[in-house]
């Protein structure tokens, strides 16, 4: 093992013992798996593909934000700078995506509904929504209402901080897995 292969295998250890990283990207990954079931109960349709969308209910990255904000309290005490950063900057992308995100979304719904021959006019650059005249329509599903914020900002703190109190960091995890998956050394005396 060289010299560089060691420092990575510590990076890689460092990576996989940051508590504050995983469980946001928990938080943010249950908020995600939540809209299956959301979209199950309320359109009566299994759609997998909400996994892979942004917008709708909740909101994945008030998630995310608010359960690493919450995580970085926990270890560095709620009263810290880096807390009050964290806090701050979850504030910005709460307020973006039921904002600027949401509007852009309900704007985008407006150019859907303007007539296609709009988009094919004779001597007129192709907008981007148009291509070959045909008019393809903009994604509409961008922000989040308020209450879709609110949720994800609740499971945020709900999953980030659970995880830590009873689980730990991912490395701490594997470590307990793979010491009750051990085999038991049989004694011969």
């Amino acid at each position: 093992m060289t010299p560089d292969s060691g420092h990575l295998l510590l990076m890689l250890r460092d990576l996989f013992d940051n508590s504050v990283l995983w469980w946001g990207l928990a938080a943010c990954g249950v908020a995600q798996l939540s809209k299956l079931f959301v979209e199950y109960a309320v359109h009566g349709r299994w759609r997998p593909a909400v996994l892979l969308e942004t917008g709708g209910m909740p909101s994945s990255h008030a998630a995310l934000m608010t359960g690493t904000a919450a995580a970085i309290g926990w270890y560095e005490g709620f009263q810290s700078p880096l807390f009050a950063l964290a806090a701050a900057v979850s504030f910005v992308v709460l307020y973006d995506a039921s904002g600027v995100r949401r509007a852009a979304g309900l704007t985008a719904a407006r150019v859907n509904q303007l007539p296609a021959s709009l988009w094919s006019q004779e001597g007129s650059n192709p907008e981007p929504a148009s291509v070959g005249g045909s008019h393809w329509p903009l994604k509409e599903n961008l922000g989040h209402t308020r209450r879709e914020v609110l949720i994800g900002s609740l499971i945020g703190p709900a999953v980030a901080l659970t995880g830590l109190a009873l689980v730990g960091s991912p490395l701490h995890l594997v470590q307990l897995l793979t010491q009750t998956a051990a085999p038991i050394p049989l004694s011969l005396g």
